[in-house]
């Protein structure tokens, strides 16, 4: 899946993200970062996730206007 950070505290590593498909805002999950290269998420920052089986985003990788589809995106310089 594929959203955006809505926020991010690096203190407590609690934060959370809107869905790109729905707009639904998701809960970042505890190990959301965990072997990923993000060590901090800017607000506003493009991902992609996977979402565990509380519904919370986890497995964040680096997502951007290319490489997810983004409708009226144009690749054309």
């Amino acid at each position: 899946m594929q959203g955006v950070i809505k926020s991010y505290d690096p203190g407590t590593g609690f934060g959370s993200l809107v869905r790109d498909t729905d707009l639904a805002e998701l809960e970042l999950a505890p190990d959301a970062l965990h072997g990923s290269i993000f060590r901090m998420l800017r607000q506003g920052q493009r991902v992609i996730f996977e979402v565990d089986g509380h519904g919370r985003a986890t497995t964040l990788r680096l997502g951007s206007e290319v490489d997810m589809g983004t409708p009226g995106f144009s690749d054309e310089a």
